[in-house]
């Protein structure tokens, strides 16, 4: 055999390594960002059975049992295709005899939907329809014997036996009144569509009744492509300083029919954001939020006698962050409750007694303890993330009901969000890092055993690699009061230091919000990266204001949201154009709603900073968003006009110079394509030159036009930046 020579070896070296250099440089395109090219793979619609051994899947239109331990398919419980039905979601009764079955889901807001039930039962195999019609939110009663439902702004029930369907009320009406399920701006901003709860016992069903009478009407135009006429689409949004629904509770008796209006307080102008059954059955514990949000009640409510007394309140010199803290669950003791806070200034979990008096005081630290994963009340353990190690991440802890024997469950760097069996035995780890896509582990809890690796996504791991997808560089930066921003870059896979580069800009903003962490994403992500391979540097911040560094950092926008956001863009974009590989004179900027109500305010405040911006759906003044959420931050109108005024971009169109890109949708029920209509008025009398378009009847998240979108947005800021 003939030996080759280190040259000639050397040589065919270098033809390899060309050869896989060209294989892995395959070019982003823009498409990408919506056609599912860097979709990751999960493990979906995973309900843990009730002896903790096993748990089901939907896949392929089936609805499977798998073994925990062995990970191996015991039983197909349902067969979607045998049964004709296209399985949407599931749920099981609490005996698991009984499987409910949603097809044919059709949204109405975000939240919000109608769908098609079926009840099938496990034992007989015989499938049916839950009622006529179309349906919301059904639920089963812990007995198994009925399920709740609302329909047309009322509720009802179906005995399942005999198929008998009740009224449970009657007065519903589109626009007016809401029984069972909430109104648009509790479904956007306190999350909770279904507005009923099944008690302990099943014999009582709690309920919320809105009362919108008051509510004034928003109107849309929808254009249904190419109708002669469009149609008028009117629903009761209530904007900010004017009335809202007002709420009752009820309670409703199975057997007599009884009704019982629950005592909720004198004052109506009020939010009740959740409702609870306590272990007591005749007891119901009721959160009342006051209209500015910054005091929180915790009441128990007699159900028979409709009185009420308030055992707890939390309250804050700027605002409840409700639903962050939203974490109330009573004890099966039926003696304590576990209740979440800032009031130390970081969220924490603390332990009360049924009257209201603290035991201890669960998590300490300065850190947020964001999410109760899981609630083992036989060991009195709870299991719990948080950004203990860092802001950036999310990890998996568990401690002691008393605060002691914290432990850290997870290990690797990143983000672990985490769904736990009911018996806390065992739980799912979908763990990213800020490079690598999703990985979904089971693990046991005891001894923190890894069970099996659920789904890797090396596929795409493997196409990352051939299309260059770049690492987050990731930094701190000082505003000019020199507070530390988190920051990340991604730079051009060719990066030369001895080079300028244009720079964008991404971020949101909003309050609570996180943008920058060490987490894989996919949309906006791939987006960034296919500026990164044309050349550009994207960097990504989060101001002040932003989530997961305290109660301080998250709300000093209290009073002036837009004002140290805005501010804290300017100063970072400013100190980047210094850098000696960065063009000072190729600076733009980007967001979506909030964050395209930032890049909005940025351009007109930073106009000699930013050559281009592109907003996607901004608010442009803050009078024309919804109660809940915009008094949350400013209080009302009426309280607070220079914190409504002063920032909203609407007072500031004088001040244009660069390239502006407006983006909205006709069809968005969230922020009003009011505000870009107003925006371009102002624009208009003040002589500007701009860029808008608009998608007819598409919402806030644009639906099926978000390719488009990004296609345009990508090719105005390659020509005009």
């Amino acid at each position: 055999m003939r030996l080759l020579s280190a040259k000639y070896k050397l040589l065919i070296i270098l033809g390899l390594m060309s050869s896989l250099s060209g294989y892995t440089q395959k070019k982003i395109r823009v498409e990408h960002v919506t056609d599912g090219t860097f979709r990751e793979r999960s493990v979906k619609s995973l309900n843990w059975m009730k002896d903790g051994q096993f748990y089901s899947a939907l896949e392929e239109n089936k609805i499977k049992k798998y073994s925990v331990l062995s990970g191996e398919e015991v039983e197909t419980i349902v067969d979607g295709d045998e049964l004709d039905l296209l399985i949407g979601s599931y749920g099981f009764s609490d005996d698991e005899s009984i499987v409910l079955i949603m097809t044919d889901r059709q949204p109405i807001y975000r939240r919000s939907y109608t769908a098609i039930f079926y009840l099938y039962n496990r034992n007989s195999k015989e499938v049916k329809k839950l009622s006529e019609g179309r349906q919301s939110y059904a639920a089963i009663s812990p007995d198994n014997s009925k399920v709740a439902f609302t329909r047309d702004n009322n509720l009802f029930y179906v005995n399942i036996a005999s198929g008998e369907e009740m009224s449970v009320t009657t007065d519903g009406k589109f626009n007016y009144i809401i029984n069972g399920s909430t109104d648009w701006v509790y479904e956007e901003e306190l999350y909770i569509t279904k507005a009923f709860e099944w008690s302990p016992d099943s014999k009582k069903i709690a309920y919320y009744r809105f009362d919108e009478a008051n509510v004034r009407e928003y109107n849309m135009q929808m254009w249904n492509d190419g109708a002669l006429y469009p149609e008028d689409y009117r629903y009761k949004y209530p904007k900010a300083g004017e009335d809202n629904s007002v709420i009752e509770i009820h309670a409703y008796e199975i057997e007599s029919g009884k009704k019982t209006k629950l005592d909720i307080g004198a004052e109506t102008d009020i939010y009740i954001p959740r409702i609870y059954w306590t272990r007591d059955a005749n007891l119901l514990a009721i959160q009342r939020l006051n209209r500015l949000q910054n005091q929180l009640d915790i009441l128990h409510a007699n159900v028979s006698t409709g009185s009420s007394e308030v055992i707890l309140t939390d309250k804050s010199d700027t605002y409840i962050d409700f639903p962050f803290c939203d974490d109330l669950t009573y004890l099966k003791n039926g003696k304590q409750f576990l209740f979440s806070s800032e009031k130390n200034g970081y969220k924490h979990f603390y332990l009360y007694n049924m009257d209201g008096s603290l035991v201890n005081q669960i998590t300490k630290g300065d850190f947020e303890a964001l999410e109760m994963v899981g609630l083992d009340q036989d060991k009195n353990i709870l299991y719990y993330t948080s950004t203990e190690e860092s802001p950036l991440e999310q990890q998996l802890y568990a401690i002691a009901l008393s605060g002691k024997s914290k432990k850290k469950l997870s290990n690797e760097e990143g983000h672990h969000g985490i769904n736990m069996s009911g018996d806390c035995s065992y739980y799912m780890d979908y763990f990213s890092s800020a490079d690598e896509p999703l990985v979904v582990v089971l693990y046991q809890s005891k001894g923190n055993r890894k069970i099996k690796v659920m789904e890797d996504n090396q596929d795409l791991k493997k196409k990352l690699r051939e299309y260059a997808f770049v690492n987050k560089e990731f930094f701190t930066i000082k505003n000019d009061n020199g507070e530390e921003l988190n920051t990340y870059f991604l730079k051009p896979v060719d990066f030369d230091a001895g080079k300028k580069y244009p720079l964008l800009i991404y971020q949101y903003s909003g309050p609570g919000s996180v943008n920058v962490n060490k987490r894989w994403s996919s949309g906006s992500f791939v987006l960034h990266q296919y500026f990164a391979q044309n050349g550009y540097i994207v960097a990504v911040i989060d101001s002040r204001g932003t989530g997961n560094r305290g109660e301080a950092w998250k709300k000093v926008t209290y009073k002036q949201l837009g004002k140290y956001e805005t501010e804290d863009l300017i100063s970072v974009a400013k100190i980047l154009g210094s850098y000696d590989y960065i063009d000072k004179e190729r600076i733009g900027i980007w967001g979506w709603s909030y964050g395209g109500y930032m890049s909005s305010l940025c351009i007109l405040k930073g106009n000699d900073v930013f050559k281009t911006a592109v907003a996607v759906a901004p608010v442009t003044a803050w009078r024309y968003y919804d109660t809940i959420y915009t008094e949350r931050y400013l209080q009302r109108p009426q309280d607070n006009p220079e914190g409504y005024d002063e920032n909203s971009p609407v007072r500031h169109v004088n001040k244009l110079k660069g390239n502006y890109l407006l983006i909205h949708g006709t069809g968005d029920d969230n922020v009003h394509f009011q505000n870009s209509v107003a925006l371009q008025n102002e624009l208009l009398n003040a002589g500007k030159q701009f860029d808008s378009f608009y998608y007819p009847d598409r919402p806030h998240g644009m639906g099926d036009r978000r390719g488009h979108l990004y296609r345009m947005m990508a090719d105005y800021i390659m020509e005009k930046l």
